[in-house]
């Protein structure tokens, strides 16, 4: 992993919280086709920064998240169920890199 966590970890709650921006102008408007053009423009996007952030590995471990498939009809279920696709992996990261070790300052 990387050196210094907090970095990595401002980083993903800064894309968290833009994915719920995402989220929420889609939902106001009720446009799913935009929406979900700008969710996969976010992911092209989240993928860069995780990786030069945090690494390679976890930057291809989020590049190959992909929603499942969707059997309703309902354009706004299946949008919500997009965002949470990539937000529970993001969260996962959170968490995993506020418990990370923090690296000394005598180094």
């Amino acid at each position: 992993m990387l050196q210094d966590p907090s970095k990595g970890l401002a980083v993903v709650q800064q894309q968290l919280k833009e994915l719920d921006a995402l989220a929420k102008q889609t939902l106001q408007d009720l446009n799913t086709v935009a929406g979900t053009e700008r969710v996969a423009k976010w992911k092209a996007r989240t993928v860069a920064l995780i990786t030069e952030a945090i690494g390679q590995i976890e930057g291809n471990r989020f590049a190959a998240v992909h929603p499942g498939p969707s059997f309703t009809n309902d354009m706004v279920e299946e949008f919500t169920d997009l965002i949470e696709c990539y937000r529970a992996p993001l969260a996962a990261l959170a968490k995993q890199l506020a418990q990370a070790p923090r690296p000394s300052s005598g180094t």
